[in-house]
């Protein structure tokens, strides 16, 4: 029929079928990207059979591209960046001209928690497979690099002989479990999570009702009133609380996560007794996974379904649908009581002993240095151990007697127990030397930065963080620090295009949290950032009234202070 002006619109159209967001609980199951086919195909879960009967003997060449890119994720496996590939060719390459033949590996250790055994096992990993490396990521994990698919069954094998895992550290599925470090420890603890994690592993963890999910999954649970988990960037977060009526509980948050739309999370305004945890953990999850967007990647984490949905329709379908009851009305966290929430420095426990946090350079570490502090200890008297948010360390359980000469020891290995504040608040990312997403250097720039402005401002005192990220993706969290920096390449004042770094000023978690301010058009060099992070730091100690916070002085200064 030929269209007139008097022929609706709708009979000009074509027939079809409106595909919506892909969401399974609309009835939406034909996958509409190449990610959603071929987790269809077969269950990431599944790809574990063929690294150790096939790929682990057949060697790197032999890898099917779904599984290499894809699926092997789920266990923890990522193919790390080919040497000598500059920033500017990051976006243009094929994904197979960007691949090495060298992994990076990811260690799950789910509430950071870890024994000296363990410790010592992930340390002589390192050393006889991953050259040396052992990252402390901002989740708590450990992550190697250069390491050959032949070797993947045996390190699995040593692993797991202590209780590690890679399951799932990876991949569209529910990533590590933050936990306070201190779970059970800390003096000044509301409630205790660990038992809410530990059934949470049991239930979610390597299970395939699970394991297909839109995109990541991050969640955390912690009963400190430091607030030291992030929470408010996790897609779910139970975060301790006292209920006037019933006690000690959680607050649930959902709907947090940074990147290139970052959102912080909400609260659902229900309080959670400790048992009903993993159920509620279970519904929000299980949410996700039926009504999750898997339509575009970019529009797939569970942020941009609790921004259309709102946290009272997201409360109505989680107890309706899913829990199958109504969940009780609870208080929001009080503000952190301290500055940093990091457990750095010594602290005494509920037990009369003490614990040790202490600082690397921006997570840096290897695999004899991890051996070496399993070792100071035990030699102290300590088995156990814990991994932060904040790409730190704990040393628990040391007696009274034993402190001075723990911390002495740790300092001897270059883990600062009283650390400058640069050191303390500096993150950051892999960055280009081993991502295949980044843009510019992270981990040594972030390094010598701290060393540069210790000897600059050997007198700067207050709290101040500095992310560094190697790309816009924001896993070392740049819009909620102090000083954000994201990785781009930039002009220098000859006109070359150099490595460089746009800046985020006055992002904050816990107290009065939200996202940085971008001065317009301020964007430094790598080799002018210890000249801009040292100026703009001598003027907020100059212009900072009483009492007042780097994030606060950032939000009333002019953008020539800024700059």
């Amino acid at each position: 029929m030929a269209a007139t002006p008097e022929t609706p619109a709708a009979a000009r159209r074509k027939p079809g079928r409106h595909r919506g967001e892909g969401q399974w609980a609309v009835g939406h199951h034909t996958p509409l990207n190449g990610n959603e086919q071929f987790k269809k195909d077969d269950d990431g879960l599944n790809v574990r059979t063929r690294i150790e009967t096939i790929y682990s003997k057949a060697g790197f060449d032999s890898i099917d591209p779904n599984d290499l890119r894809g699926r092997m994720r789920w266990w923890g496996l990522y193919t790390q960046r080919k040497p000598g590939i500059d920033g500017g060719k990051t976006a243009v390459l094929e994904p197979e001209e960007l691949d090495d033949k060298y992994f990076m590996l990811r260690v799950r250790i789910d509430g950071g928690r870890l024994t000296t055994e363990q410790l010592r096992v992930i340390g002589e990993i390192s050393e006889e497979f991953a050259r040396g490396t052992a990252d402390l990521t901002d989740r708590q994990n450990v992550q190697y690099h250069w390491i050959r698919i032949e070797d993947v069954p045996e390190i699995w094998r040593r692993l797991e002989a202590v209780g590690l895992s890679t399951t799932e550290a990876c991949g569209d599925t529910p990533r590590v479990i933050l936990g306070s470090p201190v779970a059970g420890i800390a003096k000044d603890e509301i409630i205790d999570g660990t038992p809410a994690i530990e059934e949470i592993q049991r239930r979610i963890v390597g299970n395939k009702d699970f394991s297909n999910l839109p995109r990541k999954f991050k969640s955390a649970v912690s009963g400190s009133p430091l607030l030291d988990v992030a929470h408010e960037i996790n897609d779910v977060a139970f975060v301790g609380v006292n209920h006037p009526a019933h006690g000690p509980g959680f607050d649930v948050w959902v709907g947090g996560g940074l990147s290139t739309n970052p959102k912080l999370g909400v609260r659902l305004g229900t309080w959670v007794p400790l048992e009903d945890v993993p159920d509620v953990y279970e519904g929000v999850i299980s949410i996700f996974r039926d009504y999750g967007y898997r339509r575009l990647r970019t529009r797939a984490r569970l942020k941009f379904l609790v921004a259309d949905w709102g946290a009272a329709r997201f409360r109505q379908v989680l107890e309706d649908e899913y829990l199958k009851r109504k969940l009780t009305d609870g208080p929001a966290p009080e503000q952190p009581v301290g500055r940093w929430r990091d457990h750095v420095g010594v602290h005494q426990q509920q037990d009369g002993r003490y614990y040790i946090g202490f600082a690397p350079r921006v997570g840096r570490v290897d695999g004899a240095t991890l051996t070496k502090i399993a070792d100071v200890a035990e030699r102290h008297g300590s088995g156990r151990l814990r991994t932060t948010a904040e790409q730190k360390m704990i040393v628990l359980d040391i007696e009274e007697a034993q402190v001075d000469s723990a911390v002495a020891a740790l300092e001897a290995l270059d883990l600062r127990v009283e650390p400058s504040p640069f050191r303390r608040g500096t993150m950051a990312c892999t960055g280009i030397e081993f991502c295949k997403l980044a843009i510019v250097e992270t981990k040594a720039r972030g390094a010598s930065l701290i060393d540069e402005l210790e000897r600059r401002l050997p007198d700067f005192a207050e709290p101040l963080t500095i992310n560094i990220n190697g790309c816009p993706n924001a896993c070392a969290r740049i819009q909620v620090a102090d000083i954000g920096l994201k990785g781009q390449l930039v002009l220098d004042e000859d006109g070359n295009q150099v490595e460089g770094y746009q800046v985020h000023l006055g992002g904050a978690l816990g107290l009065e949290a939200g996202f940085g301010r971008k001065v317009r058009g301020l964007k430094v060099t790598s080799a002018e950032l210890p000249d801009y992070v040292e100026r703009v730091v001598r003027r907020f100690e100059t212009e900072r009234e009483d009492g007042e916070r780097f994030a606060q002085w950032v939000g009333r200064a002019s953008e020539e202070a800024l700059s």
